[in-house]
């Protein structure tokens, strides 16, 4: 008899943390609307271009030669 009551006790503590486990946790969220303007720049500038004064490079040697060496070699 006391087996048994002991028993049933703990079978019914079990099913108790059992159903405490199957319960999901339930969290309800209200919508939130949120107005406003998005800040643009009010005023702008211009920057001028600057003056940029290229030059065209000369090659001053040529590296053909060097080209037709490096097919001729052995790649490995």
């Amino acid at each position: 008899m006391t087996v048994t009551a002991m028993g049933l006790l703990m079978g019914s503590a079990t099913a108790a943390t059992a159903q405490d486990r199957r319960q999901p946790k339930v969290i309800e969220l209200d919508e939130d609307v949120i107005k406003g303007r998005v800040q643009k720049p009010e005023a702008f500038y211009i920057l001028q271009h600057a003056s940029l004064n290229y030059k065209r490079l000369d090659p001053k040697e040529t590296f053909i030669p060097e080209l037709v060496k490096s097919v001729r070699e052995e790649p490995f």
